[in-house]
C-alpha cells in the first residue's frame, strides 16, 4: 500500500493568482474559489520515507543545517513591489497604487497579517511556511488537467550507440536504476552551489510515486523502494509490470531489451481500451473515474495498485517524430493514451529512438529530475552506463499484463475524456526556436550573464511584437532553504523596458543601446538573486494573503489593478539547462499568454514557445521571429561597441 500525505486547513478564503497553473476558464476559477473558501482538509507535503533524517546518509547530511524560508518585513517587500509594477502602469494608475501600498504598511490591518504569517514561519515542526498552501493551491488543489497546463517534458538529443528503441529503453532504464539506487541508499551527494547545500527534500517524491486523484484536492503517495522492484511499461496503451530484479540479480540491459521486445511483439497484436486517457482529464472528472474504475473489478484496484506502485514508467511509443515541433509536442502530451500522466517519471521512447521525459510537477520541480535525466544521458550517450551482462537468462518470467475490467460506463468515461484531451490539446500552438547565433559560451564573451541576456531578448522580442512590455513570470528556485520551491522573479524591471525602447528607436546610438542592455541584465540578475534568497514579493504577498481569516475584509493592496495586472503572466518563462537536452517545454499559464521554456547550450539557446488559438490571437511563429530577431540585434550591437572600443585603443 501506498503512504498518502497529511492534512490541514485552509485559513483564507481567497484564492492566489498562480504563477503555475492559472485557471483557463470561469468555470473552473469558480471551482477553485469554492475551494479556498471550502473547510474540507487539504493534502499538504509530509514526509513519505524517513529519508530526511540527517543520520540517513549523503543525501541528507546538510538538511537539518538548511535555514527556514524566511518572511521578508513590509519594509522590503513593499517598496520592492511598487519597483516592479510601475513599468506595467500608467503615471495615473502608479500613483493610485503607491497610495494603497502605502495605506496598507500604516493599516494595522498590514502589521496584523505580517504577525500572523511570522507566527507561522516560526511555529516548532513547520520547516517551511509556504509548503503547504503552495503544494495544494498551485498544484494538488488544481483542478484542470495536468497535461498539457502542469507538467513539463525534456526532450533528449540522440543515442547513436542505440537507433533501435528497445535497445535505447533499456539503457535508459538501467542508467535511472542507478540513480534510483543512490537515492534510496542515500549515497546521492545533495546538489551545492557556492552559496552551499540545496534542500534534498523532493527526491522523497522521485521514485515509487504518484499523483492520486480526488476531490477537492489530489493526493500524492510512495511506496516502499525496497518493496517494489519493478518498472511499468505502456505500449499500444497497454500497461505492463516489468520486475527488474530477478533470483536476486538486476536484470541486464540486454535482458531489458528482450522484457520489452516481448511487451511490443504483445502489444501490438492486440488491441485495448486506452485507459491511460482517463489520467488526462479535469482532476474532478478524473477523480470520479478513478473510483468508477475502482469499483469495476476488485481486479482493478489490485491493477492501479500495481502500476502505481511502479518505480517509473516507460511509455514505448509508435510515433516516429522528426522535427522539432513533432517530438516536443510527442513528449509533451502526445496522444494522451500511451501514458499515465500522474507518475513522477515517464520515460518516452519512440519507434525511431527518439527519446525524452515527462515529469509530473505537483511534488517536484524541475531540478531534481534535470540532475536526474543529465545522469541518464550522461551515462548513456558517453558509453558509461553499466550495461551488465550481455547474455539473457532463459528463465526471465514473462512481463505482467496489467488488465483493467472496463464495463460499458467505463468505456463510456474513457471515450469521453478522449475527446477533451483531444480538444484541448487542438487549441495549443508551438514553435520551438533553436538560436544558434550564440549559446552560453558566446553570451559569457560578451561579458553577460546567460540567462539575463536570454530573458531580455524574450522582452524585446515581446516588446516587437506588441509594442509594450507585460508581466513576466520567471521561476528562481528557494532550494536553499528547508523545502522550498520557487519564488517567482519579475523580469519586467524599468530598465527592461528602458532597454526595449532604446532598441526600437532609430536615432539610438549603439552605445546607448548597450548600456541600457547592460543596466537591464544588471537590473534582472540583483532581483533573480534576492528571490533566490527567499526576498522575492510574491510568495511574501501570497502568504500575507492567505493570512487573513475568514469574513475579515479583504486589503485593498490586493483589490488593486496593479496587484491583478502585474501577476497575470503573460509571458511565463523558465530555463532549464543541460548540453545533453534539445529544448524542453510546458505550457502557458495564462489563456492570453505564452509559455517559454528555454535551454541554454553552450552553441545554442532552444526555446519551446506555447500558446493558445483563441480569440486573443496570438501566435507563436510570429514571436519566435522576433525572439531571434532581438538575440541577433543585441549581439550585433554588442560585438560593434567592442569593435570601435578596440579600434579606439592605441596601438602599441
Amino acid at each position: 500500500m501506498y503512504r498518502a500525505i497529511s492534512t490541514l486547513k485552509p485559513t483564507s478564503a481567497f484564492r492566489p493568482l498562480l504563477h503555475n497553473p492559472v485557471t483557463k476558464n470561469n468555470k473552473t476559477h469558480a471551482l477553485l474559489a469554492a475551494r479556498a473558501q471550502s473547510t474540507t482538509a487539504m493534502p499538504s507535503a509530509a514526509p513519505l520515507h524517513k529519508l530526511s533524517d540527517p543520520a540517513a546518509g549523503k543525501l541528507f547530511e546538510f538538511q537539518a543545517q538548511l535555514p527556514k524560508l524566511p518572511v521578508p518585513t513590509l519594509s522590503e517587500t513593499l517598496p520592492k513591489y511598487l519597483r516592479t509594477v510601475e513599468p506595467l502602469l500608467s503615471k495615473e494608475a502608479y500613483a493610485q497604487t503607491k497610495r494603497v501600498v502605502e495605506e496598507f504598511a500604516r493599516s494595522s490591518q498590514g502589521q496584523e497579517l505580517q504577525r500572523r504569517l511570522e507566527a507561522r514561519a516560526a511555529e516548532p515542526g513547520r520547516p517551511n511556511w509556504l509548503e503547504e498552501w503552495w503544494n495544494d493551491l498551485s498544484y494538488m488543489g488544481y483542478r484542470d488537467p495536468v497535461v498539457p497546463y502542469v507538467s513539463y517534458f525534456y526532450a533528449y538529443k540522440d543515442d547513436k550507440l542505440r537507433r533501435k528503441a528497445t535497445q535505447r529503453a533499456a539503457a535508459i532504464v538501467r542508467a535511472a536504476w542507478e540513480f534510483r539506487r543512490q537515492v534510496a541508499s542515500r549515497e546521492l551527494a545533495p546538489e551545492t552551489t557556492k552559496a552551499g547545500a540545496l534542500c534534498s527534500y523532493s527526491y522523497n517524491y522521485m521514485f515509487n510515486a504518484t499523483r492520486i486523484p480526488k476531490r477537492p484536492s489530489d493526493i500524492e503517495a510512495t511506496y516502499d523502494l525496497a518493496t517494489n522492484e519493478h518498472i511499468a511499461v505502456v505500449r499500444n496503451n497497454q500497461f505492463y509490470a516489468l520486475p527488474l530484479v530477478h533470483n536476486g540479480q538486476l536484470l541486464s540491459a540486454a535482458e531489458i531489451e528482450a522484457q520489452l521486445d516481448r511487451i511490443v511483439e504483445q502489444a501490438d497484436s492486440s488491441a485495448a481500451v486506452p485507459v491511460g486517457v482517463l489520467t488526462s482529464d479535469n482532476r474532478d472528472l478524473w477523480s470520479d473515474n478513478y473510483r468508477l474504475l475502482s469499483e469495476a473489478s476488485p481486479e482493478n484496484a489490485a491493477t492501479l495498485e500495481r502500476l502505481q506502485s511502479a518505480a517509473f514508467l516507460v511509455c514505448l511509443d509508435d510515433a516516429r517524430p522528426v522535427t522539432r515541433e513533432e517530438y516536443h509536442r510527442v513528449f509533451w502530451h502526445g496522444n494522451g493514451r500511451n501514458r499515465w500522466f500522474d507518475k513522477s517519471l515517464q520515460f518516452i521512447v519512440c519507434d525511431n529512438g527518439k527519446a525524452g521525459f515527462l515529469g509530473e510537477h505537483s511534488s517536484m520541480d524541475g531540478t531534481p529530475t534535470c540532475r536526474l535525466n543529465d545522469y541518464i544521458l550522461d551515462q548513456t550517450l558517453h558509453g558509461k552506463v553499466d550495461l551488465g551482462s550481455s547474455a539473457v537468462r532463459s528463465d526471465l518470467p514473462a512481463p505482467e499484463a496489467l488488465r483493467f475490467v472496463t464495463p460499458p460506463t467505463v468505456v463510456r468515461a474513457i471515450e469521453q475524456a478522449g475527446q477533451r484531451f483531444d480538444k484541448v490539446v487542438e487549441q495549443h500552438q508551438l514553435r520551438v526556436l533553436q538560436y544558434e547565433g550564440f549559446g552560453k559560451d558566446e553570451i559569457k564573451r560578451l561579458g553577460f550573464s546567460p540567462d539575463g541576456f536570454v530573458q531580455m531578448a524574450i522582452q524585446l522580442g515581446y516588446f516587437k511584437l506588441y509594442g509594450r512590455s507585460r508581466a513576466t513570470y520567471e521561476a528562481a528556485a528557494t532550494r536553499a532553504f528547508a523545502h522550498g520551491r520557487t519564488e517567482t522573479c519579475r523580469s519586467v524591471s524599468s530598465e527592461s523596458v528602458a532597454f526595449c525602447e532604446q532598441f526600437e528607436t532609430a536615432a539610438a546610438s549603439p552605445e546607448a543601446k548597450l548600456a541600457a542592455l547592460q543596466a537591464a541584465v544588471k537590473a534582472h540578475g540583483a532581483y533573480a538573486k534576492m528571490c533566490s534568497e527567499g526576498k522575492g514579493v510574491d510568495r511574501h504577498l501570497l502568504g500575507l494573503r492567505l493570512s487573513l481569516r475568514p469574513g475579515e475584509e479583504k486589503p485593498k493592496i490586493f483589490q488593486d489593478v496593479a496587484y491583478t495586472e502585474s501577476s497575470h503572466w503573460y509571458l511565463s518563462t523558465s530555463q532549464l539547462s543541460s548540453e545533453h537536452f534539445e529544448g524542453w517545454g510546458f505550457s502557458e499559464v495564462v489563456p492570453d499568454g505564452y509559455g517559454v521554456a528555454y535551454t541554454i547550450r553552450k552553441d545554442a539557446v532552444i526555446l519551446h514557445i506555447a500558446a493558445m488559438k483563441n480569440e486573443f490571437g496570438l501566435n507563436s511563429d510570429h514571436l519566435a521571429h522576433y525572439i531571434k530577431e532581438a538575440a541577433t540585434e543585441m549581439r550585433a550591437v554588442v560585438l560593434a561597441c567592442k569593435l570601435k572600443d578596440a579600434a579606439a585603443k592605441p596601438k602599441l
